[in-house]
């Protein structure tokens, strides 16, 4: 019987897979990312050429593949989403 595949984030370049939100927010403030502090339950991140707000679970373990998901369409060649 085979069981679910957990879904993984992958830095596409460095075929890395993101283990933490320390290397993730390395990795998007290079992309242009910047952090904001406003709210105490969230990690958000926006770039001022974009709308796009990135707001994530601080609690990794509320860390899904919604929010990867987000990422990758937000980051398109940068990040994706693999079956681990």
């Amino acid at each position: 019987m085979s069981q679910g595949k957990r879904k993984v984030l992958v830095h596409t370049a460095s075929n890395e897979v993101i283990t933490s939100y320390a290397a993730l927010e390395q990795k998007l403030s290079s992309l242009g990312w910047e952090r904001y502090y406003d709210d105490p339950d969230l990690l958000q991140f926006h770039r001022r050429s974009t709308v796009h707000l990135i707001s994530l679970p601080k609690d990794t373990n509320k860390f899904k593949s919604v929010h990867m998901y987000d990422i990758v369409t937000k980051n398109p060649d940068v990040f994706e989403v693999r079956d681990m």
